[in-house]
């Protein structure tokens, strides 16, 4: 089960939605991240943000202006776990209000953020300890025909993804 996001301006909200156990419900809730990257994309805040967050790079320089991004949800959105035994999903413009949020919260935040200037996104789920159990979701970005991983959860520099994964899937672009 998890708390599917509802826009609302104060507290928790949001309506409960059983999704299925194990890896299927891993993909329901990847999909549902996806729903929210690409609604929020086109979301005059988030695309304001983004705007503002790489005014003082470089114009069309791609790697300055999605590092801009990437460090500003790694240095400003605290890494903070879902309510115990559901699984939650925040809406990106929360989650800037709130300033924190899980794995998927950043990377939704994270996605809207780069595709409402330009940049694809991939979500990309893995597993660390069980081949075929999904632990941890992080984003790619295409840059110049390369997909760039993005951990925005770690103190790490753009392009850096966790190691050693014995379960790992990419979204099909």
């Amino acid at each position: 089960m998890f708390l599917a996001p509802i826009p609302d301006p104060g507290g928790l909200s949001g309506r409960l939605v059983d999704i299925p156990n194990g890896a299927a419900g891993v993909f329901t809730t990847a999909a549902a991240m996806r729903q929210l990257i690409n609604a929020y994309k086109t979301d005059i805040e988030i695309r304001t943000t983004a705007a503002n967050l790489v005014f003082l790079t470089p114009e069309k320089n791609d790697l300055a202006e999605v590092e801009a991004l990437f460090n500003f949800v790694r240095d400003n959105i605290r890494y903070l776990k879902d309510v115990h035994a559901v699984e939650t999903l925040t809406t990106p413009d929360r989650t800037l209000q709130l300033g924190y949020g899980d794995c998927d919260d950043q990377v939704v935040l994270l996605g809207s953020l780069l595709e409402s200037i330009g940049y694809p996104t991939k979500i990309v789920l893995t597993g660390y300890g069980d081949p075929g159990i999904f632990e941890h979701v992080y984003l790619q970005t295409l840059i110049q025909n390369q997909w760039v991983d993005m951990d925005p959860t770690e103190q790490i520099p753009l392009g850096f993804a966790p190691p050693d994964p014995v379960a790992y899937w990419t979204e099909p672009v």
